[in-house]
C-alpha cells in the first residue's frame, strides 16, 4: 500500500494542542502518514508555557536524516525553529534532500504570549528558511514583523504578502484570524501573479491553542496528497474552521481545536 508521507518538523508541546502534537493528528485526519522532527521541548499547558529546551543541532540532523534516507517524505510542514543555530540546520537539509514542497509556519510566538524565535533569529529565518520555502504562512503579528509594517485590514495584508514573496519564497498566506471587528475570518493567498481570499464565519470561542500550527499541516498533507495549491488552502481552511467549531474546553485557558472532529 502507498501512502503519502508528510514530515513536521517543530517543537513538542506536552498539552497536546499544538507544535509536533497538532501536525500529528491533522496528518492522521487527512489519512496522510505523519513523520517528525522535533526541535524543541516545550513544558507547556493552556494556561502558559513553563520552559523551552532546544535540543542540539546534532540530534536535529540526525532526526531528518534518518527519516529521509529511509521513509522520505512527499512535503513538509515546519514550525517551531526557536534560534538562528537550529533554522540553519533545517535549511541546509530541506537543500540537501532537494525537498520542494516545504511549508514554513513563521513561529514566533504562542498563543499565551510566550516568545518562541528568538528576536535575533528573525533575520536568519528571511534569511535561510523563506526563500527555499514553496508557500510561508504567517498569522498578522508574524507578517507585520516579517513585512515591517502595520497590519489593519485586507489591503494591507496584500502589500504584506508582496513584500514577504519578494524574500524569494514560492507563495504566501496571511492568515487573518486576528484582525479585529470582522465578522468572517479572511485569509489571503499570493502566488506572485494572483490574490486569492478565503473566508469563513468566524467561530466565537477562546478555545483556539494550535490554530496556526494545525492550518499549516493541513495544508501539508494536501501538498502530500498530491492537490496543488489552492485546493489545499481551501481544504485546510475548512478543516481548521470545523477543528475550531468543535474544539475542546480542557484546562484553564486557550483549549485545544478537534483534530478528528471528522472521524467516526
Amino acid at each position: 500500500m502507498i501512502i503519502p508521507r508528510a514530515l513536521a518538523i517543530a517543537g513538542s508541546d506536552s498539552g497536546g494542542g499544538a507544535g509536533i502534537q497538532a501536525d500529528i493528528k491533522t496528518f492522521t485526519a487527512f489519512k496522510v502518514y505523519g513523520l517528525s522532527v522535533i526541535t524543541s521541548v516545550t513544558a507547556q499547558n493552556t494556561v502558559g508555557v513553563k520552559s523551552i529546551y532546544d535540543l542540539p543541532v546534532e540530534i536535529i540532523e540526525d532526526q531528518i536524516d534518518a527519516v529521509m534516507e529511509d521513509i522520505g517524505c512527499d512535503a513538509v510542514k515546519i514550525g517551531m525553529l526557536s534560534n538562528s543555530e537550529i533554522i540553519a540546520c533545517v535549511s541546509r537539509k530541506l537543500e540537501h534532500f532537494s525537498i520542494k514542497k516545504a511549508v514554513l509556519d513563521t513561529v514566533m510566538v504562542s498563543k499565551s504570549g510566550s516568545r518562541l524565535l528568538r528576536e535575533d533569529a528573525v533575520s536568519a529565518l528571511v534569511d535561510r528558511l523563506v526563500p527555499i520555502s514553496y508557500v510561508v504562512t504567517p498569522n498578522i503579528e508574524e507578517a507585520e514583523i516579517l513585512a515591517n509594517m502595520k497590519i489593519d485590514n485586507t489591503d494591507d495584508m496584500r502589500k504584506a504578502a508582496e513584500k514577504i514573496l519578494g524574500f524569494g519564497c514560492g507563495n504566501v498566506i496571511i492568515k487573518g484570524g486576528h484582525l479585529v471587528d470582522k465578522k468572517n475570518a479572511v485569509d489571503i493567498l499570493y502566488d506572485g501573479a494572483e490574490f486569492y481570499e478565503f473566508n469563513h464565519k468566524r467561530i466565537e470561542t477562546k478555545n483556539t491553542h494550535g490554530t496556526g500550527c494545525t492550518f499549516s499541516s493541513a495544508i501539508c498533507a494536501g501538498l502530500a496528497l498530491g492537490e496543488n495549491l489552492y485546493d489545499s488552502v481551501k481544504h485546510a481552511k475548512a478543516f481548521t474552521t470545523n477543528a475550531i467549531k468543535y474544539s475542546l474546553d480542557l484546562g484553564r485557558g486557550y483549549g485545544p481545536l478537534m483534530h478528528y472532529w471528522n472521524i467516526p
